[in-house]
């Protein structure tokens, strides 16, 4: 499946740059071979040259090579000559050698390699998911009863992958095509490119299939597609048949097409396909305008990211919004899937921990749930990709080239009998105590626990909307300057899908101000909030649930106080270098940031740095004459952030 992450053709083979060792005639047709993406031939060349004579990129293309080819034992053996060299090697080498290893079922070991890539790069996003989740590999492992998996007696020895419904009927992709066409090949795999197909669906098996329209039939990849609710909106990823960029790769691109009754019409550029870089992978949302897709464009974080964009009517796509760094890793987020009713985005990453290979995970849209991995037996130490799910969430399909399929990409269907708690929708007014509206007022939703869930700002007639988890106490704040906070209290138990609650805000009373002439005026240039500090674990920057707790508090404190700008100032205890400590303290400090930024209004009213090991709040120093032995009780309270309150 990792050709999917790409899918792009090289036209023909790109000029190798330069090398700091010289590469021989070999190492040089070899990497002719491996720029188009012919791995078989690349491994000829490549293990044809002496093991001295051939470079460290070029060993590093044969592992690579390998490990593209499925060739398990050989992608091993090739990673750890690579590992032993003595100059060149990245820390991303390590990074792919581990997910083959637990792509190859080697736990372990795989743990082993990942330490050293995460003691290389600790602030990667892939690192920290590792660190944060590694604990719990055993339980995604642990196959959950609620699921049932079944192969499809439709797929081929070729690839079948990429499902989307469309009526009553599934269309999918696959390079199985039949003896009439012409059957042109892609370097890769040696099979043909991709094409779109549709099929009835009979007795959970997909039957019946035929091309789905010539008119999207080119002559390289078509596919994967989706559709609007209605089926007369569609969008898919095709291969730029008109690229004449210099690179001489064609990218892949997203072409939408409208059906007027009788056919469909001539497929349209989406209006962010660019030649410098591809875009792909589309979800269409129920009424076709709202679009999640997948693009390694500049700014992104690494690898391919998930990006969303939107329309009104048939006007033009907004710029696209990235997903952001919970979501998207510097690896590859592919094959977006939304749950409309429950605001859940599924997606396939490499860059998340998992099981090995792609895995499937979920995340709420309304940020009230972090990314989880979906686990087994939706989950492999393979590729597992392309889910989707029909409105009930009870059954649907996914993509894997796990173990037990016919060789190559695979549609799997599944049911679940899961009980799925469906979110309800909260909505009110903020209004005066005569029961007129209050326009633009900031809403704060906290569950029993003082936690703060959401926030919103009322729109121009007083009115808010929350989606809320059932079985809930909640309590919905309101804030406006010249009013009193107001508060109500409600709930989201019972059957009802939708709650009313309305918040009542009181005019400000006039205060009056008596001035002692006799007094000394004192000008107070900042004042410390009173509020504890946060604390962090050793060498650790993520924000642990007790610190979540007093961020919270600032987070309600800068919601009542629209204007209130803080700054936060972050630490660490004396071990390790001031450089190093410096820095730490500098993630301290963005993390802390990050949380409350996410949660208020204007989120430019708070700002950070890190001050190192500058500021201890007792005697423990580690360096010089001052060097003192401390407990690690001690050393914690000098792992901290604190807040200042600017104005």
């Amino acid at each position: 499946m990792k050709q999917l992450l790409i899918l792009t053709v090289l036209l023909f083979a790109l000029i190798p740059g330069s090398y700091s060792q010289e590469q021989t005639n070999r190492e040089t047709k070899g990497d002719k071979c491996f720029f188009i993406y012919d791995y078989e031939c690349a491994i000829n060349y490549y293990e044809r040259v002496k093991d001295d004579k051939l470079t460290t990129m070029g060993q590093r293309r044969l592992a690579e090579s390998h490990a593209n080819m499925a060739h398990a034992e050989e992608a091993e053996a090739n990673y750890i000559l690579l590992l032993a060299r003595s100059e060149g090697v990245l820390a991303d080498d390590y990074y792919d050698y581990a997910m083959l290893l637990k792509t190859n079922g080697k736990i372990d070991e795989s743990n082993r390699i990942m330490d050293q890539y995460v003691a290389q790069k600790p602030d990667a996003l892939r690192a920290q998911s590792y660190t944060t989740n590694k604990t719990k590999h055993s339980e995604y492992q642990t196959v959950n009863s609620d699921y049932t998996l079944s192969n499809l007696t439709m797929n081929s020895g070729s690839q079948d992958f990429g499902t989307a419904y469309f009526g009553n009927k599934v269309v999918y992709t696959s390079s199985d095509n039949p003896p009439k066409m012409v059957r042109r090949k892609y370097n890769w795999n040696g099979q043909p490119y991709l094409k779109l197909y549709v099929a009835e669906v009979e007795n959970g098996q997909l039957e019946k299939r035929e091309c789905f329209d010539k008119k999207f039939q080119s002559k390289l990849h078509d596919g994967p597609a989706s559709f609007s609710n209605n089926g007369t909106f569609m969008a898919m990823t095709m291969n730029n048949p008109d690229d004449k960029s210099p690179d001489k790769i064609v990218e892949l691109q997203i072409y939408t097409s409208t059906y007027g009754g009788e056919e469909w019409s001539d497929p349209v550029p989406f209006t962010h396909n660019r030649e410098s870089y591809s875009v792909g992978h589309p979800y269409l949302l129920a009424d076709g305008n709202t679009m999640y897709f997948v693009s390694d464009m500049p700014g992104g974080f690494g690898g391919a990211d998930l990006y969303k964009t939107t329309r009104t009517g048939t006007g033009p796509w907004s710029e696209p919004e990235n997903l952001g760094n919970q979501i998207n890793t510097e690896g590859d987020e592919l094959f977006p899937f939304v749950d409309e009713t429950n605001q859940t985005l599924w997606f396939a990453s490499d860059g998340h921990f998992g099981l090995g290979g792609l895995d499937l995970f979920s995340t709420s849209l309304n940020g009230r749930q972090a990314v989880e991995n979906a686990g087994a037996p939706l989950n492999s130490r393979y590729d597992d990709f392309a889910f989707v799910s029909n409105g009930e969430m009870n059954k649907g399909y996914l993509s894997s080239n796990r173990a037990d399929g016919n060789g190559s990409d695979d549609i799997y269907s599944f049911t679940s009998t899961a009980v799925i708690q469906r979110d309800k929708e909260l909505t009110g007014i903020t209004k005066d105590i005569n029961g007129k509206f209050i326009e633009g007022a900031f809403v704060t939703l906290r569950d029993e626990n003082d936690v703060v869930l959401a926030t919103q700002t009322a729109d121009g007639s007083g009115r808010f909307s929350f989606m809320v988890a059932p079985d809930q106490t909640l309590e919905l704040i309101g804030n406006k300057s010249g009013y009193q906070e107001g508060m109500t209290s409600t709930n989201s138990y019972g059957t009802e899908d939708k709650i009313e609650a309305d918040i009542v805000l009181r005019l400000e009373k006039p205060t009056v101000t008596i001035t002692d002439t006799n007094a000394t005026a004192v000008k107070d240039e900042t004042r410390t909030l009173s509020l504890n500090p946060i604390y962090f674990d050793y060498d650790k920057s993520d924000i642990r649930p007790d610190a979540a707790a007093e961020l919270d508090k600032v987070i309600a404190e800068m919601n009542k106080n629209p204007n209130m700008q803080i700054e936060v100032v972050a630490h660490a205890d004396c071990r390790g270098t001031n450089d190093y400590n410096k820095d730490l303290s500098q993630r301290r400090a963005n993390a802390t940031l990050r949380y409350i930024q996410a949660r208020i209004t204007k989120p430019d009213r708070v700002k950070g740095k890190g001050l190192g090991e500058s500021k201890p709040v007792n005697g423990c120093a580690c360096e010089g004459s001052t060097a003192s032995y401390c407990s690690e009780s001690e050393h914690q309270k000098n792992r901290r952030s604190e807040f200042i309150v600017k104005k």
